[in-house]
């Protein structure tokens, strides 16, 4: 059996006591909830900086509360045992991991046929096992799992960048004499954009025969050539108006 050095800490603070005092456990617990503070608030500045609906508070709380459940699984309940004289610490986390689950789900959005809040969701259920971890006294595995993610949320976000497919939803109002399809084809081509969705509607508000057109690009590369197509759309057709919906991958 490997022991590893935070099982070694907490072998040697358990049986730490001054005058019969559990001195050792107190400050393993200390320790625990310092501990998931940062790493929890770590990934949550990320998301606050992306200025995701779940930032700092989020993750902290979910983190925190992970920790401290955890916490009270393995030291709150001394006189309750199991016919085989063992208590189950593991039962609060599966019912954290369930709870969260819901939490999760509430960050996604589904808006503009695209869907928006899946990392953020999967951030919170990260700092949730984080938090599991750090509770559960397991703090070498909880500090490399927050180093991991804070290097996927920054260093791979570049990478997806320029490998990931992006998707860019438009609205285009034009005259209904307008030759619009003919030039949104042409103008994808020389972008090398796909249209994936397209729709049309008559648009009756500015009192003249308009239709509006909403269609979907993907495309590759920099995320920079969604503002070009733009403003060559802008110059080549003559719209009413334009409307970039989201710019999502």
């Amino acid at each position: 059996m490997v022991v590893t050095f935070d099982q070694k800490l907490v072998e040697v603070l358990n049986n730490w006591k001054v005058n019969d005092w559990p001195v050792g456990n107190l400050l393993l617990v200390i320790i625990a909830i310092v501990l998931s503070v940062i790493l929890c608030g770590a990934i949550g500045i990320e998301r606050e900086w992306r200025g995701r609906s779940a930032g700092l508070r989020t993750h902290l709380l979910v983190g925190l509360g992970s920790c401290v459940i955890m916490i009270i699984s393995i030291y709150g309940f001394p006189e309750i045992f199991t016919a085989s004289g063992k208590r189950d610490v593991a039962r609060l986390a599966a019912q954290i991991i369930t709870g969260v689950g819901f939490l999760g789900a509430g960050a996604i959005i589904h808006k503009n046929d695209g869907i928006k809040g899946l990392t953020t969701a999967g951030t919170i259920w990260i700092v949730m096992a984080i938090g599991i971890a750090c509770g559960s006294f397991n703090f070498i595995i909880a500090t490399a799992t927050s180093l991991t993610v804070l290097v996927v949320l920054t260093i791979f976000r570049k990478v997806e960048a320029r490998m990931g497919e992006k998707k860019m939803t438009l609205s285009v109002t034009a005259p209904s004499d307008e030759p619009v399809l003919a030039k949104l084809l042409e103008i994808s081509r020389e972008f090398n954009f796909t249209v994936k969705t397209l729709s049309t509607d008559l648009d009756t508000e500015n009192g003249k025969p308009a239709i509006q057109y909403m269609f979907q690009l993907t495309f590759h590369g920099e995320t920079g050539q969604s503002s070009a197509f733009l403003d060559r759309v802008v110059k080549e057709i003559k719209v009413i108006e334009v409307h970039r919906l989201n710019d999502h991958r």
